[in-house]
């Protein structure tokens, strides 16, 4: 029997996330990121299409390598002007009874206290649907933004973001026990069910969790490392690891070594685009008119942020050579030292059809169904975090078209299964035995 697809929203609280430039198409109404009513609209679609969540991302500080300042980001909308994700999720969560909402925060710039509580409130908020997207931080504008020089060194801050993971699994997991909320004879907390927990590592803390007990105790862990580094820490903290790539033996190779370290059950999302029509043409029609309002500036302000490196100094036909940075580093290695063949400027533009280095999957219901098929059985994913092109009518053909035919080959589901996120995901709702973070809360 096949697997059972599983699908993300991918989206940030912005104009311009993934597809660059696509913000200036008539039809679309990105622009509203800053009304209520434009999220629990999505919400509201996304319950109807029965989504598992949706997955927003974060990211702080302004893309400024690019010519070495935020221009082209600022031009093009490139994830800036950006509000806080956090705020939209108790909004959204009141529309709907079911989805669950994977948000992007970072271990770097936070004290892990602070952090445990917002999550833990979010978790009781939304009756058990909060996921946290693991995040160390990449942009040297985020650094100097609270005060720092530059960024922390990427392999070094996986290993705070460590420390910072084993800190909040004891505030969450081991500070309260589950029965410590008594509400008798006067009592509403039994002091001797509460206790103190310390930081681990390079986390200095001494502190009880100031929240009782919530459904899923951890959110939903989600971490999108795909470097060796990341790869290490994916294995051991992520329920659901986000990867990208254009190929499904690339794919499927990071799949299989994931799986491999991981002690505990794994749900991967691939990043897709899709473009629906009614029929294969009507759906390549609609890819013609959204290319013309693709962005390559905008495409590149973003690559060079991600990279850290400066593509406007770049000649078109040179070779991309690989550079040790800060930044992301899966995504340099992507066009360089894991890449088939040589990368240039001109084929970097060239691979920027919709205004990103991700190329859409194209087609009627049936032919896009037919890929996400493919890359389930190839690559051994478990769903697909779909990105935004033109909002809202991309998630309408995904929720209207779609979905009836994954459910008409079986292969998507028909209804929630009640419970929290991590129910829904895994069939419980706390984290496993063999997961770091129970073990480590012990």
């Amino acid at each position: 029997m096949s697997r059972e697809i599983r699908l993300n929203a991918f989206d940030m609280a912005c104009v311009g996330h993934i597809q660059h430039g696509l913000w200036t198409h008539p039809r679309d109404q990105s622009a509203r990121y800053g009304e209520l009513a434009y999220w629990t609209s999505l919400a509201r679609t996304l319950e109807r299409g029965l989504f598992d969540g949706i997955f927003l991302a974060d990211v702080l500080g302004a893309y400024d390598v690019y010519g070495g300042n935020a221009d082209a980001a600022l031009r093009n909308a490139v994830q800036v002007p950006l509000i806080d994700p956090v705020m939209l999720i108790p909004a959204m969560a009141a529309v709907t009874e079911h989805l669950g909402f994977g948000v992007t925060c970072t271990t770097t710039y936070e004290p892990p206290y602070l952090f445990a509580r917002r999550m833990s409130t979010l978790d009781q908020l939304t009756g058990g649907r909060i996921g946290w997207n693991i995040v160390t931080g990449y942009l040297d504008s985020a650094a100097r933004a609270v005060g720092l020089q530059a960024n922390v060194a990427h392999d070094e801050r996986y290993d705070f973001a460590d420390d910072y993971l084993d800190t909040v699994y004891r505030l969450w997991e081991a500070s309260w026990d589950d029965d410590a909320v008594v509400r008798n004879n006067g009592v509403f907390t039994d002091p001797s069910r509460v206790r103190r927990v310390q930081g681990v590592g390079r986390i200095k803390m001494d502190a009880m969790h100031l929240v009782a007990p919530t459904p899923q105790r951890t959110p939903v862990l989600y971490q999108a490392g795909a470097s060796t580094r990341g790869r290490q820490f994916a294995a051991a903290h992520a329920e659901c690891v986000f990867v990208n790539g254009t190929s499904k033996p690339q794919v499927g190779a990071l799949v299989a070594d994931l799986r491999a370290q991981a002690q505990h059950p794994l749900r991967v999302f691939v990043g897709a685009t899709l473009v629906i029509g009614r029929t294969d043409a009507e759906a390549h029609d609609k890819l013609a008119d959204y290319r013309r309002h693709a962005s390559v500036e905008g495409a590149l302000a973003h690559f060079s942020a991600s990279t850290g490196m400066d593509f406007e100094t770049y000649e078109m036909d040179a070779p991309i050579q690989h550079q040790t940075s800060n930044a992301n580093q899966s995504n340099v290695e992507a066009i360089t030292t894991r890449a088939a063949a040589v990368w240039t400027k001109r084929k970097l533009i060239d691979s920027f059809i919709l205004g990103s280095r991700q190329p859409p999957i194209v087609g009627s219901a049936a032919t896009v169904a037919d890929a996400l098929q493919s890359w389930v059985s190839e690559a051994d994913v478990d769903g697909f975090n779909l990105s935004r092109t033109v909002m809202p009518e991309c998630v309408e053909d995904v929720v209207d078209l779609l979905v009836p035919e994954l459910q008409a080959r079986g292969i998507y589901k028909t209804g929630y299964i009640p419970g929290t996120l991590r129910d829904k995901l895994f069939g419980h709702p706390r984290l496993p035995e063999t997961h770091r973070g129970a073990r480590r809360a012990k």
